[in-house]
């Protein structure tokens, strides 16, 4: 009997790092494109230049604080990044995740110094990675900020090749004694809020059910709009930075207390559980629902779905974006800082000891893990 030869094993095939999933080149001509929206973002304090292992900047001026506080956020902007996705528009929801992030160091009277971004996504398209980025950089450029450093990372098999969600964080400064919050905050001070430009970038879970459930599409043309469903949905958050610190600096002098006692951003939570933040406790705030007529995407959205007042307020900013907690004798200086920035802004109510008010509504207190004041939210919305 002939014995047959051994036929040598055939080498098992290559696996590259494509073959994975992930397209280096495709992430290295992402960067190209994004490298000069990136770059106008940079300010004189910028040391080096993109595409660093770290951004630099120069923080010399801080030595002439007397007491410099650092501030930092970090955020993302949630589902509506599913809105962007189905749209196949990807450049607006950078100015999103910068207001999300900046302007939560804003509220504490805090100047950013930088911010950096976060992308990750099931298959790198270098065109939309930078449009992503350059609406990033266009929010940043737009409020003063460097876009300091960032990262794309591809995650295939663990993100549909479509999918992506972006993340930033931002850091700031403030000196110890103009830093603003709720021990700031006294009774008579008045609540002046500064109008939204609509959803921003909070309760999209609950919209998405909402417009699902009722069936209607995206492209659908909605007269109170005055666009189709789409474009109001992906509407960019607006941007408060510019306005919040120019009210600090107009209206604050070295040798008298600060006006503007704290700022609330009105993100998830909605209107009265944000104010509640930033007040201390024994100290509770009216807000009169009639003060302020409510933009047509709210009410459309309670009434698609039958939404209860209560879990709409409590889940949307309804209108209002940002709320300032200032002495009454510079609320008419307040109004003008904002009208000059193009921003609608109104009285909102009044700050009460607790132990001298009868509440007229619907109050809210201890949110967010805070143990602080309350906010009587009452009357009835005007649409």
């Amino acid at each position: 009997m002939t014995q047959q030869p051994e036929q040598p094993e055939q080498p098992a095939p290559a696996i590259t790092y494509a073959d994975a999933g992930v397209d280096t080149a495709a992430g290295d001509r992402a960067v190209a494109l994004m490298k000069d929206a990136v770059a106008s973002t940079m300010t004189p304090a910028v040391v080096g230049g993109v595409g660093g292992f770290a951004g630099l900047v120069d923080v010399s001026a801080l030595r002439d604080y007397r007491r410099p506080l650092l501030a930092t956020s970090t955020d993302g902007v949630g589902t509506k990044v599913a809105i962007a996705q189905a749209l196949d528009i990807h450049d607006t929801i950078g100015q999103d995740l910068v207001g999300m992030v900046v302007d939560d160091i804003v509220v504490v009277g805090a100047r950013p110094l930088l911010m950096t971004d976060y992308i990750a996504c099931g298959h790198v398209v270098p065109e939309r990675i930078a449009d992503i980025v350059r609406g990033i950089a266009q929010a940043c450029a737009a409020i003063g900020t460097p876009l300091l450093g960032g990262e794309t990372a591809e995650h295939p098999g663990l993100m549909a090749p479509d999918e992506y969600d972006v993340a930033g964080a931002a850091t700031g400064v403030v000196e110890a004694d103009r830093m603003l919050g709720a021990e700031k905050v006294r009774a008579g001070d008045v609540l002046v809020a500064l109008g939204s430009s609509g959803l921003h970038s909070n309760g999209y879970s609950l919209v998405r059910r909402v417009i699902e459930h009722a069936g209607w599409g995206l492209e659908r043309e909605v007269p109170e709009f005055g666009r189709t469903l789409g474009q109001e949905l992906l509407e960019p958050t607006r941007l408060y930075t510019r306005v919040c610190l120019a009210m600090l600096e107009t209206l604050s002098s070295p040798a008298a207390p600060a006006p503007v006692h704290a700022l609330s951003h009105i993100t998830g939570g909605g209107l009265a559980a944000n104010v509640a933040r930033v007040l201390p406790a024994g100290l509770i705030a009216d807000v009169d629902r009639s003060s302020w007529t409510v933009p047509p995407v709210f009410t459309t959205v309670r009434e698609l779905g039958s939404v209860p007042w209560e879990d709409l307020e409590g889940t949307l900013n309804m209108g209002v974006g940002m709320v300032a907690v200032v002495d009454p004798g510079v609320v008419d200086a307040v109004l003008r800082v904002a009208e000059g920035s193009n921003i609608p802004a109104w009285v909102l109510g009044e700050v009460h000891e607790a132990g001298k008010y009868e509440a007229r509504g619907r109050v809210v207190a201890g949110t967010k893990g805070v143990d602080g004041g309350a906010v009587d939210i009452h009357g009835t919305y005007t649409a």
